[in-house]
């Protein structure tokens, strides 16, 4: 491995592995301590949520247990019985919130939260043994509900580890800090950090083990190059779900003229050139992620005049670029969340055909539209409705291929909404 793609920009001393306080801001945050000893409760929700547990589902919404977890501490972990008391699940609680409850557990498992966590991370990392290869060093550790452990995400770039976590798991970020550290090792892990996504600004980010990160990170994606930054970038750092996907532009890019709508970093227009494309327009309204992106060009070793960066509101350059007669081979429409909640979703889908059927307009006879969306409201045969020959106004084009997030964000068969991301691929 290359060393110089393996280091990690840091300053100040390594902590040593033992179990070190919460760090201040974290202690303020999710400052309610949860005893180790809380783990005999028991909540008893109703039928229906008793029937999505057994079905695998994760989640008891507050609405389901009534004010049976008002004395509970945020966090505790307890028992959770059917109407005959038989054990269905263990699960943490949030003390606030929609979401009551998270499983964690099979009914008569070992309910000490550090033991859950250990056995969830141990299957979460066997997984990922067999999926990611040396050539990647930027995926998911941890995908939450996933992999056993709901509200929590642990994504890891290179020799960096960033944790994040809501609900009930926020009172257990450190019992998860310790048994992220020794497993990590593996990995050569010398910085696991917190990131809150609630708040804003340097706060957001805290050390829990290790070095001080101080400047972006450069890691690898199946081989290619490029620049993270987990302190102030989107998510835990950029949009590693998105991984495959983009592997999936690179096949499909040679000679092309690419189009690519809120383009960030970069990612789908390194790939779509290094698989030949003709020329790379991205288009963001973020300045400083073409910066970012532009470096990303350097690190790849690509010609920079094969790429134009332009800074503006997608939907308004999509209308200029109609009236200009502008035309693409291949073009790739990724916007962020347009559906946060439900209250959304009718006005995110009035968003979604706009921009689709503004991509129609530029793409190329014989183009290819790649079209995704990262909201779980958005289920997918909603957005197939933004497709359609209603949405678009055409009829002449038919979908190849539909893909998801990559095998390091595993699915529950019963969880439907952890199925967020779709990525349709339409000729």
């Amino acid at each position: 491995m290359d060393n110089a793609l393996r280091r990690v920009p840091t300053r100040g001393r390594r902590v040593n592995a033992g179990t070190p306080p919460l760090p201040s801001g974290l202690r303020t945050r999710y400052g309610r301590a949860v005893s180790r000893t809380t783990t005999s409760a028991e909540i008893q929700p109703n039928a229906p949520a008793i029937e999505a547990l057994r079905r695998g589902h994760p989640w008891v919404w507050r609405s389901a247990i009534g004010r049976q977890g008002e004395r509970l501490a945020h966090g505790a972990i307890v028992r959770v019985v059917d109407e005959s008391r038989s054990a269905v699940a263990c699960a943490v609680y949030a003390s606030e919130g929609p979401i009551a409850l998270r499983a964690w557990g099979a009914p008569g498992e070992d309910a000490r939260p550090e033991t859950l966590i250990a056995r969830r991370l141990d299957a979460a990392f066997a997984r990922r043994a067999r999926t990611i290869d040396a050539s990647t060093n930027a995926h998911r550790l941890v995908h939450g509900e996933g992999d056993g452990l709901g509200g929590v995400v642990v994504d890891r770039y290179d020799r960096v580890l960033v944790v994040e976590a809501e609900g009930g798991a926020t009172a257990h970020v450190e019992a998860l800090t310790e048994a992220l550290w020794s497993r990590a090792r593996a990995f050569e892990v010398e910085t696991i950090l917190f990131k809150d996504t609630r708040a804003s600004g340097p706060e957001k980010v805290e050390v829990l083990r290790g070095a001080k990160v101080t400047a972006p990170l450069v890691v690898r994606e199946h081989g290619t190059p490029f620049e993270v930054d987990v302190l102030h970038g989107q998510k835990t750092g950029t949009f590693l779900d998105q991984r495959e996907n983009r592997q999936i532009v690179r096949k499909i890019a040679e000679g092309r003229r690419v189009l690519n709508l809120f383009s960030y970093a970069g990612g789908f227009s390194i790939q779509a050139a290094l698989g030949g494309a003709a020329h790379v327009t991205s288009v963001d309204i973020a300045g400083k992620a073409h910066a970012t992106a532009m470096r990303n060009v350097k690190f790849a070793g690509l010609d920079p005049s094969r790429f134009t960066f332009v800074t503006a509101d997608c939907f308004t350059w999509l209308e200029g670029a109609r009236k200009r007669g502008e035309k693409y081979d291949l073009v790739i429409c990724d916007p962020p969340s347009m559906a946060p909640s439900e209250k959304a979703l009718a006005k995110a889908t009035k968003a979604y055909r706009e921009l689709h059927a503004g991509c129609i307009h530029l793409l190329a006879e014989g183009g290819v539209l790649c079209a995704a969306s990262c909201s779980s409201h958005m289920h997918q045969e909603r957005f197939l409705e933004t497709l359609d020959a209603r949405a678009l106004g055409v009829r002449e084009l038919a979908i190849v291929q539909i893909a998801g997030a990559p095998p390091c964000h595993p699915l529950r068969p019963a969880f439907p909404e952890g199925a967020y991301l779709k990525f349709v691929v339409m000729t």
